[in-house]
């Protein structure tokens, strides 16, 4: 991992010169529950300009660090990510809270980010989340790997929510996508088992083959159902 850090961040120095401020590596990656088979490297660049000569000279880097299997990094000045605060809270909440510098001073520090409109973005996020679980699994396949698939790939995000609702809901702070889901079963009676097994999957503790996949999507969606409805009314009073 290191040897790939800096080799991007040197790659993005030499194709945009003086352009970048800062390149700052976030997510699973500082959190400490990075999974190589399943974390990428986020990434997010702030540079002094963000024209179209500025982004085609990113080209080439951009292109070669998705081809280790990493989304392509976020752009933004400084000035567009201030103002894209009250749209991507939760982002720039878990971005604020913990990050890594690999180029430029530490901008986030002193970062603001409105709560208010991060419980906004809580109860809009769960909502829109659920409902696509629901679109992925009455567009898929009806068969065990497409439905085990779409829990995979969807844990990670609904894990990220479970800890903004209850932030959002004044509720100690989870450290891991493990407390998260215990805390919100807790907190609204929802049956976290489904939620587990795929964590457990997920980190290579239990295979594939000791899973009932069509009763653990069932708990599955009546776990994001249940706290999706509790959370939001709590929120609401």
């Amino acid at each position: 991992m290191e040897t790939k850090l800096t080799e991007l961040v040197e790659r993005l120095k030499a194709a945009s010169a003086v352009n970048l401020e800062a390149v700052v590596l976030y997510g699973s990656a500082v959190t400490g529950e990075f999974l190589a088979e399943h974390s990428d490297l986020n990434i997010l660049c702030i540079v002094e300009s963000a024209g179209s000569r500025e982004i085609e000279q990113l080209h080439s880097t951009a292109e070669w660090w998705t081809r280790q299997g990493n989304p392509s990094p976020l752009i933004f000045t400084f000035d567009e990510l201030r103002r894209s605060a009250d749209v991507f809270a939760i982002e720039l909440l878990d971005m604020k809270d913990k990050h890594r510098m690999l180029f430029g001073s530490d901008f986030l520090q002193g970062f603001e980010v409105s709560l208010r409109l991060h419980r906004l973005q809580v109860e809009r996020e769960m909502r829109t989340n659920w409902l696509r679980l629901r679109q992925a699994i009455l567009a898929a396949p009806i068969k065990p790997k497409a439905h085990l698939g779409i829990m995979v790939a969807s844990n990670s995000a609904f894990c990220t929510l479970f800890r903004h609702a209850l932030i959002a809901l004044g509720q100690p702070k989870p450290a891991s996508k493990r407390e998260a889901v215990a805390a919100v079963a807790s907190l609204t009676g929802a049956d976290p088992s489904a939620f587990e097994a795929i964590l457990n999957l997920r980190e290579g503790r239990v295979k594939e083959k000791a899973l009932d996949i069509e009763a653990t999507l069932q708990t599955y969606l009546e776990f994001v159902e249940l706290v999706t409805n509790e959370v939001c009314a709590k929120m609401a009073s």
